[in-house]
């Protein structure tokens, strides 16, 4: 008896461990969610289609002149039209067709994407709405967010509800109680929640890739886990307001008043827009030309604003043996840079000098082909792919093996050995710290790899790819002793 006792219980032992197992087994993955949810995946824009299709912008701007003519000339309106995201998107397209592309899409041309008329790559046939990338709809006709759902249960890839109307009227949604008057009996009127959170911009402006669910561009976690999140300085507040106005935001935490948001979307994106500008030009269109070089101005003022250097030497048994540059992220309320950091480049260029100018020391200086050296401090990413080897294309990027940015009103310190020859009294320094939207040669692939009926010569003027332009966030010039 005792021996069938036993045996019974190491059965059902047995029974209970392969239940374990099975039930180990059924656990969801790190990334599990209902890919049913999603029926543009890996966008996670979901459309509620109905009769009413979506406004194009130039509708709009009837009732609308001066939001209008600020959007029109921002980035936003620029998002589907830019030859660099072009070029990406033909590389893409061809790498990993267009039902993985279908991402992109999404958040630079939402409506020609969930309509099914943007089809791969290329501006040929398109009609204005799908032209006019973020428009006005695309913003106003968002009635939710799917932040939760998504794989990496955050905002990523366009996680919005996009909600044009009933069955027969416009719906457009916005932040403010709407007066009996709204729409003008065009368009009905509702006050959202969301319309002053940063969970708006969230749903875009954080990029996953498409498989593996790795932050390629986190640029709200990096607000959201910062000081301008616990202060409540939304994106908005600085990016949907005049320079003046970002300044006050950004050092004294004052929310703006709702006179003073405007409908420029203004970043870091001076390439495009100077592009564009030129692009107007060629067109006769002075108009937009103008807006353009002040969107231009506007997002060369906002580098220049973002960051300080302190240069201080440091000696070691009373002679000079060391530079420390203390980079600092006084402005931005995301991380320095942000968006794309594996492709964005902000570095250190310095130079030293004894009094009769001879060169003690230099680092950062651009090559006459446009790149970098070696020694250059750069404050960015690098992507590497599965096989955990160097990459950029972000449907290859799965992770990063250097992350290097600036936290929101934090810093990073560099040290630079530099110990002068006998003789020498004094050092003369010279430190920048710049910015371009990408390597110049990465630069020159993009560019290299727009669609067919993008000629660059013919729309921008470019017979080749220029050196990419850059900023000098900020110069400092100091004279430090070389004996303390």
């Amino acid at each position: 008896m005792t021996m069938i006792v036993s045996l019974n219980r190491l059965f059902l032992g047995m029974v209970a461990l392969f239940a374990l197992a099975g039930t180990a087994a059924a656990e969801p993955a790190v990334f599990d969610f209902n890919r049913d949810f999603y029926p543009f995946y890996p966008s996670l824009i979901q459309w509620n289609k109905s009769n009413v299709p979506f406004t194009p912008p130039q509708t709009c701007g009837q009732c609308h002149q001066q939001q209008y003519q600020e959007w029109n000339g921002s980035v936003h309106s620029l998002a589907f039209l830019d030859p660099v995201y072009q070029g990406e998107l033909n590389k893409a397209v061809k790498a990993v067709g267009h039902d993985i592309t279908r991402q992109c899409e999404g958040c630079h041309s939402a409506a020609g994407m969930v309509t099914g008329e943007i089809k791969g790559p290329g501006l040929a046939g398109l009609s204005p709405m799908a032209l006019s990338g973020v428009s006005c709809d695309i913003c106003h006709s968002v009635s939710g967010v799917t932040h939760w759902q998504t794989p990496s249960h955050e905002p990523e890839n366009g996680s919005l509800i996009l909600t044009t109307g009933g069955q027969d009227k416009p719906v457009k949604r916005g932040p403010f109680k709407p007066s009996p008057e709204c729409g003008g009996g065009f368009h009905d009127c509702e006050q959202t929640s969301f319309h002053l959170k940063a969970d708006l911009c969230a749903s875009c402006h954080q990029v996953y890739h498409y498989d593996s669910h790795f932050p390629l561009e986190a640029t709200y976690n990096e607000w959201k886990h910062g000081p301008y999140a616990q202060l409540d300085i939304l994106c908005q507040d600085c990016h949907m307001v005049d320079m003046k106005t970002f300044r006050e935001a950004a050092d004294t935490f004052r929310k703006p008043a709702r006179g003073e948001y405007r409908h420029y979307f203004n970043g870091a994106n001076y390439l495009l827009t100077y592009l564009s500008a030129g692009a107007a030009k060629k067109t006769g269109d002075q108009q937009l030309a103008k807006r353009l070089m002040a969107q231009y101005d506007m997002a060369v003022e906002r580098l220049k604003s973002a960051a300080e250097l302190d240069v201080e030497p440091v000696y070691r048994n009373g002679g000079l043996a060391e530079l420390r540059v203390r980079v600092k992220n006084v402005r931005a309320g995301h991380n320095l840079p942000t968006s794309l950091t594996n492709v964005r480049q902000m570095w250190l260029e310095v130079t030293a000098r004894d009094e009769k100018g001879e060169l003690l020391l230099s680092s950062g200086t651009v090559q006459p082909d446009g790149t970098l050296p070696d020694d250059a401090r750069l404050f960015n990413s690098d992507g590497m792919g599965k096989d955990f080897h160097f990459a950029v294309d972000p449907w290859v990027v799965t992770s990063f093996s250097r992350h290097d940015t600036i936290p929101p009103r934090g810093y990073k310190d560099v040290f630079y050995g530099l110990t002068p020859p006998a003789g020498v009294k004094q050092v003369s320094l010279e430190v920048k710290l710049r910015y371009r939207q990408a390597d110049q040669k990465v630069a020159e692939a993009l560019l290299g790899a727009v669609p067919k009926d993008m000629d660059l010569k013919a729309i921008y003027g470019l017979d080749k790819v220029p050196q990419l332009p850059i900023v000098d966030m900020v110069v400092k010039t100091v004279a430090v002793r070389v004996r303390k």
